[in-house]
């Protein structure tokens, strides 16, 4: 990655985690997004500590929970696409990683969820703490798709822009 792609990218990814910490939709928040990014345009090390150093800094102010090592777990997953996608990328790719890692982190996190005893240790109280978790899942499916598309959107555009300096972005 050049100096300036590397440059946008890493602005993108500081600007997605003030989404984070601003007043927001439960669990719209671009933190998954970031994972997939970071996985599609850096290396493993780097793709690994952007999203769980954005989960970190963040936590800090928003205080962590009993499944905390679930959601850095699920985003390391989340990072896991994105390394796929380095190769595979297409638009349609990219749709299909992002439902998966949400998926993904539906199911790690709220294992997390049972693992902690909050339903108890019973299959009936795992099956209930993913009856009761369905509702959350729809903001943060909703989350990853708008943010992960506006990321990826956004670097696509402006990364051509760079590339082709003296050529409109859009043309008539």
């Amino acid at each position: 990655m050049k100096k300036k792609e590397t440059i946008l990218a890493l602005s993108l990814i500081v600007i997605a985690i003030t989404f984070r910490l601003i007043p927001h939709i439960p669990n719209f928040v671009p933190i998954t997004a970031i994972a997939i990014f970071s996985g599609r345009y850096f290396n493993r090390l780097w793709a690994y500590l952007l999203p769980i150093g954005a989960m970190l800094a963040t936590d800090y102010f928003l205080g962590f929970s009993d499944v905390t090592f679930y959601v850095y777990l699920s985003l390391i997953l989340a990072a896991l696409v994105g390394f796929y996608l380095q190769s595979h990328f297409s638009w349609k790719n990219l749709a299909f990683g992002t439902l998966l890692s949400s998926i993904i982190f539906f199911i790690v996190t709220n294992f997390g969820v049972w693992e902690a005893g909050w339903y108890g240790h019973t299959l009936p109280g795992l099956i209930l703490c993913y009856e009761m978790a369905i509702p959350f899942f729809r903001n943060s499916l909703l989350g990853d798709i708008f943010y992960t598309g506006l990321i990826f959107g956004i670097y696509e555009i402006i990364k051509a822009r760079l590339l082709s300096r003296n050529k409109p972005i859009v043309t008539a």
